[in-house]
């Protein structure tokens, strides 16, 4: 039986067209786009088109606003590191608690090593951001705020516009992670006041190892990467460029597949959580039931455990997982969940414009005998066993 991929949140399948965009840049076009013959310049025009493909997604007003870099993480830690070398007076940041590890795991490293204050903005039951708390936070000591524009546990969409307009009242930088959001909602940074935008190329269907941060027109922007001059000297280091083909691809694609992920993804996504709400009683829908991902189901399920579901479904060629994969093989519980206050386990299920109903069929003909089999067990003692 075909498997079922349902775990796009963590990564995506590479599309075919993104794969033959690469192909070239290995063989025929190999040269070094820093190189003044004709090879390098060929390749140089190539990185180019990449760099005009993703500004068209993210309505970038600038094609030189884009950076390319290894991926979300990488952006991540520039922007931070950025902001706070180009305002060595301030020494605050303002984030949320429920960001990615990216971001929180480097904000608690600066906490340690280098005295700064650290804001960590609560969320609601529904994973929403308290605003209250958002506005209090924000002083003249803020170097730079970090909100991710979809969490990618919940799906949940911050209102970083509004944000980032705040955000420049008390004169901070503002960044987002924008990782699970890009590809996914329609996007003008044009018409904000976003400085800066992480984003990774394997969340939507390209290569992994390739992403980009963008850098709006004007802001202080300190390099992480220190050598030669590439990337407009914000990014040292000889550009990935079969990766950068794939990635401008995968923003072309993404660009015309959109009216497709936010319509066609998101009813199956609504049929998928209708049918397990329907036929599984002690059910429910984590996050915002309406400023969320078209294509993330967060669902909670009472006395379950937390890894049981997506367990026993890998078993039957289905993926899915339970909280983000980025922390898989972790035994603490989310950090996403935990900060909403969800008293039960919760199963992700996350989709992509190459599901299909067949799909979502699939795990609602076997979900209902997986979580009775796994409540059957829910007074099992730790050291009996759990699945069959």
């Amino acid at each position: 039986m075909k498997p079922v991929y349902l775990d796009n949140n963590a990564t995506t399948r590479v599309d075919p067209e993104v794969v033959q965009a690469m192909l070239p840049f290995f063989r025929d076009q190999f040269g070094n786009p820093s190189s003044a013959h004709a090879l390098g310049a060929s390749v140089s025009a190539a990185v180019r088109k990449a760099r005009r493909q993703l500004q068209a997604l993210i309505g970038a007003e600038f094609e030189d606003e884009i950076t390319f870099t290894s991926g979300g993480t990488e952006s991540d830690n520039a922007a931070l590191l950025s902001a706070l070398e180009a305002a060595p007076n301030r020494t605050e940041i303002v984030t949320s608690a429920v960001e990615h590890p990216a971001v929180l795991t480097l904000c608690a490293h600066l906490e340690k090593t280098r005295r700064l204050k650290v804001h960590r903005i609560p969320v609601d039951c529904r994973g929403r951001l308290d605003l209250d708390a958002y506005m209090a936070a924000l002083t003249p000591q803020v170097a730079i705020v970090s909100i991710m524009w979809a969490n990618n546990e919940t799906g949940v969409i911050f209102p970083v516009a509004r944000l980032s307009e705040l955000a420049k009242e008390v004169g901070a930088l503002f960044h987002t992670d924008a990782v699970q959001a890009v590809g996914k909602l329609p996007m003008d940074l044009k018409s904000t006041a976003i400085d800066m935008l992480s984003l990774s190329g394997h969340k939507l269907h390209g290569p992994k190892g390739i992403g980009a941060l963008f850098v709006k027109r004007g802001v202080n922007f300190h390099s992480l990467i220190k050598g030669g001059h590439q990337e407009h000297n914000r990014r040292a280091g000889t550009e990935n460029t079969p990766g950068i083909a794939g990635l401008g691809t995968a923003a072309e694609l993404a660009l015309k597949f959109m009216d497709d992920e936010t319509t066609r993804v998101k009813s199956l996504r609504d049929r998928l959580e209708g049918g397990i709400l329907q036929r599984i009683p002690r059910t429910c829908v984590t996050g915002d039931p309406l400023q969320r991902l078209p294509n993330t189901a967060n669902i909670s399920f009472e006395h379950v455990e937390s890894d049981g579901i997506p367990l026993l479904l890998s078993r039957i060629g289905i993926a899915c997982s339970s909280g983000s994969a980025c922390t898989s093989g972790s035994l603490e519980p989310s950090h996403v969940l935990s900060a909403m206050k969800t008293p039960h386990a919760a199963v992700r299920f996350s989709l992509a414009r190459d599901n299909s109903e067949e799909d979502i069929d699939r795990v609602l003909e076997v979900m209902p005998g997986i979580v009775g089999k796994l409540r059957s067990f829910s007074g099992s003692g730790p050291g009996n066993p759990v699945y069959a």
